[in-house]
């Protein structure tokens, strides 16, 4: 049983539920508790111990009906009936003498073939479950991969003696030879239906990764109305992630350095046996971040996913304030923390959303009314395109954002080859950054960010 665990936590992991070791350790207890015997029960010891939302419930239960349900194995009709005479009948002694024939020449079979022929349902489920195990069919991850795990599942079950104890039995026994052939395509129609169910349990993780993965390279400003909430759910992912990793930083950097002298000192009265240490720590800096965001229609998608990643980051960054402007600048915090991510950018577009964008306006707009909220452990950082329609874009006072803050960082949707043509102000702007990045996808951004954070650390 402790097999089948292991196999279906792997299973609901595909599925999209995070199950931690613990967990695991948790389920398999209740479990030993509660016996395998009565399926039910079984199925709420499992969403009990290991579902956290109603979310991975849902994914839990139909991961549960799917894994323990097994395909059946089915004799075609023709393999069921009897072979009868022309008449309608035969003789008992022909049929003894047929029988005892029959059962010599079952002797002489291999296994699967007298399990397939005494149709013992019980032997032929748990051959099948000993064979997908030997062919690892849990390691199937694509669909191209159904017919390669197939076969290997058929040779593990003794296909190739099967097929040479139906040619045997054609030249002595034609009937049990027809029989025997109408139960192997019945048992390919099962090991096909078993292959398929592993490649939904098994697959889904794999599948899940490519999307991902294609999702993490794809332009966030072109995507398709579909793919939009699928990339929030990997922002969030991404979010997690980088939350997990600058959140806990290790026992060793958080302890510090060894103090030698005070530890001599704290360990005096013992002889200079350090029974108690003294450690150096230095004190770091949570991320404060200013993001000044450009919601004008070429980029809107783009700062979309941005503020969400920044402010789902609240473990990490001890203080956010956002800003969005096209024509003019207003601060956009309160709306992103109150509100769910389509509700907040709903009011933000139809605030400043969707205009001409006008970089010095904006700027101007900033220095008057927020410039108090950068400060020398505040990290600046401006999305957008640096497009400002001919209008004065007031490097002046980027500037001077610049020399008050920790570091200016710019993050640029549009392609490196785009900047500083037309009425790009690209390489004017770069001038007074500390860091100027393409940020057209998702990985992209993940950098971005993951950079910033690290050097608060």
């Amino acid at each position: 049983m402790r097999d089948t665990l292991h196999r279906f936590f792997r299973a609901a992991r595909g599925a999209g539920v995070r199950i931690s070791p613990a967990e695991s350790i948790d389920a398999m207890r209740a479990v030993a508790e509660v016996g395998p015997s009565d399926r039910g029960i079984l199925r709420d010891a499992l969403l009990l111990t290991l579902a956290k939302s109603g979310d991975d419930k849902a994914a839990l239960g139909a991961c549960f009906d799917t894994f323990f349900t097994h395909p059946d194995f089915e004799q075609s009709p023709a393999a069921n009936d009897d072979v009868e005479d022309a008449d309608g009948g035969a003789s008992e002694s022909i049929e003894t003498a047929e029988g005892a024939a029959s059962g010599q020449a079952a002797a002489e079979l291999g296994a699967l073939a007298q399990m397939l022929l005494a149709q013992d349902r019980a032997a032929i489920a748990a051959a099948l479950s000993n064979a997908s195990n030997a062919a690892g069919l849990t390691d199937i991850r694509v669909f191209t991969q159904r017919g390669l795990f197939a076969s290997r599942v058929l040779e593990q079950l003794g296909i190739a003696q099967l097929r040479d104890d139906i040619d045997a039995l054609n030249a002595r026994n034609s009937a049990d030879a027809e029989r025997l052939t109408a139960a192997l395509g019945s048992l390919r129609e099962t090991v096909s239906e078993m292959v398929a169910q592993a490649l939904l349990l098994y697959g889904s993780e794999e599948k899940e990764a490519l999307r991902n993965e294609i999702l993490r390279n794809a332009p966030m400003a072109r995507l398709e109305q579909r793919q939009i909430e699928q990339m929030r759910a990997l922002i969030r992912n991404i979010a997690r992630r980088l939350r997990e990793r600058f959140s806990k930083p290790r026992k060793r950097q958080r302890r510090g350095h060894l103090d030698v002298r005070r530890t001599i000192r704290r360990n005096a009265a013992w002889g200079g046996v350090p029974f108690m240490t003294a450690w150096k720590r230095r004190h770091r800096d949570k991320p404060k971040i200013v993001a000044i965001c450009d919601v004008s229609g070429s980029v809107a998608q783009v700062s979309d996913f941005f503020l969400l990643l920044i402010h789902s980051l609240h473990e990490v960054v001890s203080d956010v304030r956002s800003f969005a402007f096209s024509g003019n600048l207003i601060e956009v915090s309160e709306v992103l923390e109150k509100n769910k991510p389509e509700e907040a950018m709903k009011k933000i577009m139809s605030s400043v959303g969707y205009g001409s964008s006008d970089y010095g306006r904006s700027l101007v707009d900033f220095e008057k009314g927020f410039m108090s909220a950068i400060t020398p452990q505040t990290t600046v950082i401006v999305l957008g395109d640096a497009r400002s329609n001919n209008l004065d874009p007031r490097a002046d006072i980027l500037r001077r954002i610049g020399e008050r803050s920790k570091r200016l960082v710019w993050l640029n949707p549009e392609g490196r080859m785009a900047w500083g043509f037309g009425d790009s102000e690209m390489p004017r702007y770069a001038t007074f950054c500390n860091v100027v990045r393409q940020c057209a996808t998702a990985q992209q951004l993940e950098r971005a960010v993951a950079d910033i954070v690290a050097t608060y650390q």
